[in-house]
């Protein structure tokens, strides 16, 4: 069985077993981490397509250290301008060992059923907001529309010099 997960705004496949470096997370050594972003699932029945997420399904980690990166080098220059900088950068990073792939249980579920109703709230005053907001973009769209109605310039043809230069020799 396998699964493709999402985290730090990247995508591992992952199996029972493997080892993956991924950006920083929270935990200590030796804490297990659920990660809740799973993509893609598959094994021997087929695969299953999450849009995007495959729900009810998550991906259990252990976290075995957090470490850093190799480092980067940050060199930049502006030529002929006595202008040189370097830096050089480490990326922190987590490496997980991925202990189960499966369903979510109901403690995992329940947060998730409680978000919608807390964004409903917010999203109602917003809602009343956006019903006036389309009354003053068509009073400005009229507005605009009446200066627009200017008649394009019209060119004059250019004179030719030519002519008179040819009967001077």
């Amino acid at each position: 069985m396998f699964a493709v997960i999402k985290t730090g705004a990247k995508q591992y496949k992952v199996a029972v077993g493997d080892i993956i470096k991924v950006e920083k997370l929270d935990g200590d050594a030796g804490s297990s981490v659920t990660l809740e972003d799973v993509l893609m699932v598959g094994d021997e029945k087929g695969v299953k397509v999450g849009t995007p997420t495959v729900s009810g399904t998550v991906v259990s980690a252990e976290i075995l250290e957090h470490s850093r990166t190799a480092k980067i080098i940050v060199f930049k220059k502006k030529r002929r301008q006595n202008y040189r900088r370097k830096a050089g950068h480490r990326q922190h990073q987590t490496v997980l060992k991925i202990t189960a792939i499966g369903k979510a249980g109901a403690k995992v579920a329940a947060p998730k059923a409680e978000a919608p109703k807390v964004t409903a709230k917010k999203a109602a005053p917003k809602a009343e907001a956006k019903k006036a907001a389309p009354i003053k973009a068509d009073v400005t769209k009229a507005a605009a529309k009446k200066p627009a109605a200017k008649k394009p310039a019209v060119k004059k043809p250019a004179v030719k010099k030519t002519a008179s230069k040819t009967k001077e020799k």
